[in-house]
Protein backbone atom coordinates (compact mmCIF):
# COMPACT_ATOMS: atom_id res chain seq x y z
CA UNK A 1 0.00 0.00 0.00
CA UNK A 2 1.41 3.35 -1.05
CA UNK A 3 1.81 5.99 1.64
CA UNK A 4 -0.57 8.41 -0.09
CA UNK A 5 -3.20 5.66 -0.32
CA UNK A 6 -2.82 4.97 3.39
CA UNK A 7 -3.23 8.66 4.23
CA UNK A 8 -6.40 8.78 2.12
CA UNK A 9 -7.66 5.75 4.04
CA UNK A 10 -6.83 7.45 7.37
CA UNK A 11 -8.71 10.62 6.45
CA UNK A 12 -11.73 8.71 5.17
CA UNK A 13 -11.96 6.44 8.23
CA UNK A 14 -11.49 9.42 10.54
CA UNK A 15 -14.63 11.11 9.22
CA UNK A 16 -16.65 7.93 8.76
CA UNK A 17 -15.90 6.69 12.29
CA UNK A 18 -16.54 10.08 13.84
CA UNK A 19 -20.02 10.33 12.37
CA UNK A 20 -22.61 9.64 15.11
CA UNK A 21 -24.06 6.15 14.81
CA UNK A 22 -25.32 3.31 17.01
CA UNK A 23 -21.85 2.38 18.30
CA UNK A 24 -20.83 5.90 19.27
CA UNK A 25 -24.23 6.63 20.78
CA UNK A 26 -24.09 3.42 22.83
CA UNK A 27 -20.61 4.21 24.15
CA UNK A 28 -21.66 7.74 25.12
CA UNK A 29 -24.80 6.49 26.85
CA UNK A 30 -22.86 3.83 28.75
CA UNK A 31 -20.37 6.46 29.89
CA UNK A 32 -23.24 8.57 31.22
CA UNK A 33 -24.90 5.59 32.87
CA UNK A 34 -21.91 3.67 34.24
CA UNK A 35 -19.01 6.09 34.31
CA UNK A 36 -16.01 6.51 32.05
CA UNK A 37 -13.98 3.53 33.30
CA UNK A 38 -16.89 1.08 33.07
CA UNK A 39 -17.70 2.22 29.53
CA UNK A 40 -14.40 0.74 28.30
CA UNK A 41 -16.05 -2.69 28.25
CA UNK A 42 -18.76 -1.29 25.95
CA UNK A 43 -16.07 0.16 23.69
CA UNK A 44 -14.35 -3.23 23.53
CA UNK A 45 -17.61 -4.96 22.64
CA UNK A 46 -18.41 -2.52 19.84
CA UNK A 47 -14.87 -2.68 18.47
CA UNK A 48 -14.68 -6.49 18.47
CA UNK A 49 -18.03 -6.61 16.69
CA UNK A 50 -16.87 -4.25 13.94
CA UNK A 51 -13.58 -6.12 13.53
CA UNK A 52 -15.56 -9.35 13.27
CA UNK A 53 -17.62 -7.88 10.44
CA UNK A 54 -14.51 -6.58 8.68
CA UNK A 55 -12.87 -9.99 8.95
CA UNK A 56 -16.01 -11.71 7.69
CA UNK A 57 -16.00 -9.44 4.68
CA UNK A 58 -12.33 -10.14 4.01
CA UNK A 59 -13.02 -13.88 4.15
CA UNK A 60 -15.73 -13.56 1.54
CA UNK A 61 -18.73 -14.10 3.79
CA UNK A 62 -20.41 -10.99 2.39
CA UNK A 63 -20.51 -12.52 -1.07
CA UNK A 64 -21.85 -15.75 0.41
CA UNK A 65 -24.67 -13.95 2.20
CA UNK A 66 -25.52 -11.98 -0.93
CA UNK A 67 -25.82 -15.26 -2.80
CA UNK A 68 -28.40 -16.61 -0.33
CA UNK A 69 -31.85 -15.17 -1.12
CA UNK A 70 -33.28 -13.24 1.82
CA UNK A 71 -30.23 -13.66 4.08
CA UNK A 72 -29.44 -9.96 4.27
CA UNK A 73 -33.11 -9.10 4.67
CA UNK A 74 -33.28 -11.31 7.76
CA UNK A 75 -30.11 -9.74 9.20
CA UNK A 76 -31.38 -6.25 8.40
CA UNK A 77 -34.71 -6.70 10.13
CA UNK A 78 -33.13 -8.44 13.11
CA UNK A 79 -30.63 -5.62 13.53
CA UNK A 80 -33.33 -2.99 13.10
CA UNK A 81 -35.53 -4.70 15.69
CA UNK A 82 -32.69 -4.78 18.20
CA UNK A 83 -31.85 -1.11 17.74
CA UNK A 84 -35.50 -0.16 18.17
CA UNK A 85 -35.64 -2.32 21.30
CA UNK A 86 -32.67 -0.38 22.68
CA UNK A 87 -34.50 2.83 21.84
CA UNK A 88 -37.60 1.67 23.70
CA UNK A 89 -35.52 0.74 26.75
CA UNK A 90 -33.78 4.12 26.77
CA UNK A 91 -37.03 6.03 26.27
CA UNK A 92 -38.83 4.24 29.10
CA UNK A 93 -35.92 3.94 31.55
CA UNK A 94 -36.29 5.59 34.92
CA UNK A 95 -34.09 8.45 36.02
CA UNK A 96 -31.17 7.00 37.99
CA UNK A 97 -29.12 8.72 40.70
CA UNK A 98 -25.50 9.53 40.02
CA UNK A 99 -23.20 6.78 41.28
CA UNK A 100 -19.97 7.62 43.18
CA UNK A 101 -17.82 7.04 40.09
CA UNK A 102 -19.84 9.46 38.00
CA UNK A 103 -22.24 6.92 36.50
CA UNK A 104 -26.00 7.07 36.76
CA UNK A 105 -26.71 4.20 39.13
CA UNK A 106 -25.92 0.92 37.37
CA UNK A 107 -22.21 1.04 38.17
CA UNK A 108 -22.16 -2.55 39.44
CA UNK A 109 -23.14 -4.15 36.15
CA UNK A 110 -20.61 -6.86 35.36
CA UNK A 111 -18.05 -5.88 32.69
CA UNK A 112 -18.95 -9.02 30.74
CA UNK A 113 -22.53 -7.91 30.46
CA UNK A 114 -21.47 -4.42 29.36
CA UNK A 115 -19.15 -6.00 26.77
CA UNK A 116 -21.93 -8.22 25.42
CA UNK A 117 -24.22 -5.21 25.13
CA UNK A 118 -21.62 -3.32 23.11
CA UNK A 119 -20.97 -6.36 20.92
CA UNK A 120 -24.70 -6.78 20.26
CA UNK A 121 -25.01 -3.15 19.16
CA UNK A 122 -21.95 -3.39 16.92
CA UNK A 123 -22.88 -6.69 15.31
CA UNK A 124 -26.54 -5.77 14.78
CA UNK A 125 -25.86 -3.65 11.71
CA UNK A 126 -25.44 -5.94 8.68
CA UNK A 127 -24.72 -2.91 6.50
CA UNK A 128 -21.24 -2.88 8.06
CA UNK A 129 -20.53 -6.04 6.07
CA UNK A 130 -21.40 -4.29 2.85
CA UNK A 131 -19.48 -1.21 3.96
CA UNK A 132 -16.40 -3.36 4.44
CA UNK A 133 -16.95 -5.16 1.15
CA UNK A 134 -17.34 -1.94 -0.85
CA UNK A 135 -14.96 0.32 1.07
CA UNK A 136 -11.84 -1.68 1.89
CA UNK A 137 -11.17 -3.09 -1.61
CA UNK A 138 -10.83 0.44 -2.97
CA UNK A 139 -7.60 0.82 -0.98
CA UNK A 140 -6.10 -2.56 -1.87
CA UNK A 141 -3.24 -2.38 -4.35
CA UNK A 142 -3.43 -5.54 -6.50
CA UNK A 143 0.31 -5.30 -7.17
CA UNK A 144 1.07 -6.24 -3.55
CA UNK A 145 -0.07 -9.09 -1.25
CA UNK A 146 -3.56 -8.45 0.06
CA UNK A 147 -3.20 -9.83 3.58
CA UNK A 148 -0.50 -7.36 4.79
CA UNK A 149 -2.49 -4.46 3.34
CA UNK A 150 -5.65 -5.66 5.05
CA UNK A 151 -3.73 -5.97 8.33
CA UNK A 152 -2.47 -2.39 8.03
CA UNK A 153 -5.98 -1.12 7.37
CA UNK A 154 -7.46 -3.06 10.29
CA UNK A 155 -4.82 -1.72 12.69
CA UNK A 156 -5.36 1.81 11.38
CA UNK A 157 -9.12 1.47 11.67
CA UNK A 158 -8.82 0.11 15.22
CA UNK A 159 -6.73 3.06 16.39
CA UNK A 160 -9.05 5.66 14.84
CA UNK A 161 -12.27 3.94 15.94
CA UNK A 162 -10.99 3.54 19.51
CA UNK A 163 -9.95 7.19 19.66
CA UNK A 164 -13.46 8.25 18.64
CA UNK A 165 -14.96 5.92 21.27
CA UNK A 166 -13.01 7.78 23.94
CA UNK A 167 -14.07 11.14 22.52
CA UNK A 168 -17.73 10.15 22.79
CA UNK A 169 -17.22 8.51 26.19
CA UNK A 170 -15.55 11.65 27.53
CA UNK A 171 -18.42 13.69 26.16
CA UNK A 172 -20.89 11.47 27.99
CA UNK A 173 -18.84 11.60 31.17
CA UNK A 174 -18.76 15.40 31.07
CA UNK A 175 -22.56 15.47 30.82
CA UNK A 176 -23.12 13.17 33.82
CA UNK A 177 -23.05 16.00 36.36
CA UNK A 178 -25.62 17.98 34.37
CA UNK A 179 -27.82 14.88 34.19
CA UNK A 180 -28.06 14.59 37.96
CA UNK A 181 -31.43 16.33 37.74
CA UNK A 182 -34.44 14.20 36.69
CA UNK A 183 -35.64 16.50 33.89
CA UNK A 184 -32.34 16.61 31.91
CA UNK A 185 -31.88 12.87 32.50
CA UNK A 186 -35.36 12.17 31.15
CA UNK A 187 -34.65 14.35 28.12
CA UNK A 188 -31.33 12.55 27.53
CA UNK A 189 -33.02 9.13 27.75
CA UNK A 190 -35.66 10.15 25.26
CA UNK A 191 -33.14 11.77 22.94
CA UNK A 192 -30.92 8.68 22.82
CA UNK A 193 -33.96 6.41 22.65
CA UNK A 194 -35.33 8.37 19.74
CA UNK A 195 -32.01 8.16 17.90
CA UNK A 196 -31.81 4.39 18.35
CA UNK A 197 -35.36 4.03 17.03
CA UNK A 198 -34.45 6.28 14.08
CA UNK A 199 -31.38 4.15 13.33
CA UNK A 200 -33.54 1.03 13.48
CA UNK A 201 -36.22 2.45 11.18
CA UNK A 202 -33.59 3.65 8.73
CA UNK A 203 -32.03 0.19 8.67
CA UNK A 204 -35.41 -1.52 8.22
CA UNK A 205 -36.27 0.78 5.33
CA UNK A 206 -32.93 0.57 3.59
CA UNK A 207 -32.09 -1.74 0.73
CA UNK A 208 -28.82 -3.61 1.13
Amino acid sequence: MALQTWWLFVITVFFVSGTPGPNMLHVMARSVELGLAASVAAMAGCLIAVLTLLSASALGLTALLLAVPGAFAVLRYAGAAYLMYLGYRAWTSREMPIAPDGGMGHARIAPGRVFRGGFAVGISNPKALLFAAAFLPQFIDPAFPKLPQFAVMVVTFTVIETAWYFVYALGGHSMAAFLRRPAPRRAFNRFTGGLFVAFGLAMAGSRL
